[in-house]
């Protein structure tokens, strides 16, 4: 009977410690899955290898990740600045190139000058009607400089007994012929507002006592 109460001993011995060793395992076990372990293991595998020990080493922390390209700030190239515009095909710099034509674009009014239109005997007294002016610059296929009219329309008496001078087309010559008054009174009542230029000249009482046509081609 004591040999069978001793081996019912020595076998509860040995079933406590096979649950105790169990026991120990599984706690174990438990502590490498706790919360406590991740830093660790972290820090373990993210602390990076020592270069040229293979083409395993750890990417380090500031690799920029596969499919994106890092910029850097010294690789940014600057935008070349835009080129001077050269002048515009027919603007007067390009087709000119700049140079002076000799012409003075700003005459001043002709002071003893005027482009003759009509005449008038109204108010008693007999008036010539013309508009004041200046020669602007021709143009290289013209026969001449224009005369470019400025201002309204006035008048000027025109005396009776004035010496006047004409040329073409007034008469068929290219230099000045002298007639009268009235006849060239007939040749502006046929041809109004023909605009030829005249040189006048006003005498003592303000009336135009010369005409002197200024021949144009």
């Amino acid at each position: 009977m004591k040999v069978t109460h001793r081996r019912r001993q020595i076998a509860l011995r040995t079933l406590a410690l096979s649950t105790w060793a169990a026991g120990v395992l599984a706690l174990t076990a438990c502590s490498s899955h706790s919360p406590d372990a991740a830093p660790a293991a972290t820090a373990a595998t993210a602390s990076p290898t020592k270069a040229g020990k293979g083409s395993g080493a750890t990417a380090p922390a500031t690799a920029v990740p596969a499919g994106k390209v890092s910029t850097s700030p010294d690789s940014k190239v600057a935008t070349p600045p835009s080129s001077a515009t050269s002048p515009a095909e027919g603007s007067p710099a390009a087709a000119g190139g700049g140079e002076d034509d000799g012409c003075d674009h700003k005459m001043p009014i002709s002071p003893d000058e005027i482009a003759v239109y009509r005449y008038t005997p109204e108010g008693g007294s007999l008036s010539l009607i013309f508009r004041h002016g200046n020669w602007g610059c021709g143009t290289p296929d013209s026969d001449g400089a224009p005369f470019e009219t400025v201002g309204k329309e006035t008048y000027l008496p025109l005396d009776q007994a004035a010496y006047i001078t004409v040329t073409n087309p007034i008469v068929a010559s290219t230099e000045n012929q002298h007639i009268g008054v009235q006849e060239f009174l007939d040749w502006l009542e046929a041809h109004p507002d023909s605009g030829l230029v005249f040189q006048y000249h006003l005498g003592a009482d303000g009336a135009i006592d010369s005409l002197e046509e200024v021949f144009t081609p």
